[in-house]
């Protein structure tokens, strides 16, 4: 049996799971899954890129442990958290004759671990399911902490539910499979946990970088510690009503630029991230909050990585600052119209911001793109 290399509880009472870090778990799914949750049923959401490269491994492991399954192929990418994949998916399983005692298997990164989850929330008003993200993104991020969802026209993540997963199968194998491109944007997650409120993970991801993308031992260890610290957060805060937001460091910007670029490959979700992230830090600097040296640092770090930082980075034209402070006001945070910005002090000392005046970011968001 494959080495579970590390273990998180996420101790939420009745809703309480384990994520189990290691390597070439998903070959040992079937065994784990039969232990846990014998007598079931498995409905698989997947996407095409991961059905081709991971999904043979997952069938082959179910069906050595004699579990049925579904599976339901959707396209890759960003524009599939959409009503009409939601759909698809929601009919799939209905159409596999699953029952509401069953589970329902996210196989895939963020996008699936998203819409899957959030499937399963309204089927048959509530299956339970297992995330097994195969992104670095979806493994120390998304598939954790219950956050299910689609995109709107009117901004990313605006329609969903907090669902949690029943256990979190992260296989660090699969990330083999991930371009530069992909794993560097999973990257720009690990990076924002040392920036909310953990200055010494940040310098050990500076002294690491190096062998974790090379797929060494810091690789799970950076993967481990992620995870803590997103459960930790998610048990004091389960809903987002008080500290999980500083999570979403980086997010309002980076969804802004999200939205303006059309959800696609001309900037993922990671990208975002890292450059809103920069300009989270660059903007309190210039309220004065926080030293200026520190966003050069962090600019220096995520360049390092492969990674943009700046406005100028993104392919093509950018819409209007209007236009992306417009899908800033969408931003799940706004409290009765009033911005609500993740600001910082410094690396590691994050912090949240009601009541941020859309003029100044406005006028920095114009200096920005130069």
């Amino acid at each position: 049996m494959a080495e579970i290399a590390h273990t998180v509880h996420v101790a939420l009472g009745e809703r309480a799971y384990d994520i189990l870090i290691g390597d070439r778990l998903l070959d040992d799914a079937g065994a784990i899954l039969a232990e846990r949750f014998p007598g079931r049923r498995y409905g698989i959401i997947t996407d095409e890129n991961v059905a081709k490269a991971q999904l043979p491994r997952l069938l082959a492991s179910l069906d050595a442990a004699g579990l049925g399954h579904s599976e339901i192929i959707l396209p890759a990418g960003e524009s599939t958290k959409s009503f009409a994949h939601l759909q698809t998916a929601v009919e799939g399983l209905l159409a596999a004759k699953l029952e509401r005692g069953d589970l329902v298997i996210a196989l895939g990164g963020g996008v699936i671990g998203d819409l899957a989850g959030f499937a399963a929330s309204i089927t048959r008003r509530g299956m339970d399911f297992v995330q097994m993200p195969t992104s670095l993104l979806a493994q120390v991020d998304s598939s954790v902490g219950g956050k299910t969802g689609i995109n709107s026209p009117h901004g990313k993540n605006l329609i969903g539910a907090f669902h949690q997963p029943k256990l979190v199968l992260a296989d660090l194998s699969t990330l083999n499979s991930l371009d530069a491109r992909q794993f560097a944007a999973g990257y720009a997650e690990v990076v924002k946990y040392g920036l909310i409120d953990d200055e010494d993970f940040f310098f050990w991801l500076e002294e690491n970088q190096a062998e974790i993308f090379a797929g060494g031992p810091a690789r799970g260890e950076a993967i481990a510690r992620c995870c803590l610290h997103k459960a930790r957060v998610v048990i004091e805060d389960e809903k987002e009503l008080g500290v999980r937001a500083l999570l979403n460091l980086g997010h309002t910007f980076g969804h802004a630029l999200e939205k303006d670029t059309g959800y696609g490959d001309r900037l993922l979700h990671g990208e975002g991230v890292a450059i809103g992230m920069v300009l989270a830090h660059g903007f309190s600097a210039r309220l004065g909050l926080a030293p200026s040296q520190d966003t050069g640092r962090i600019v220096a770090h995520l360049k390092k990585s492969g990674l943009p930082t700046i406005l100028g980075d993104i392919p093509g034209t950018l819409g209007s600052t209007e236009t992306l402070m417009a899908a800033i006001a969408q931003d799940k945070k706004v409290s009765r119209g009033a911005l609500t910005f993740i600001l910082t002090r410094g690396i590691g000392k994050a912090f949240i911001e009601k009541g941020v005046d859309p003029v100044a970011v406005s006028g920095f968001l114009d200096d920005m793109r130069g």
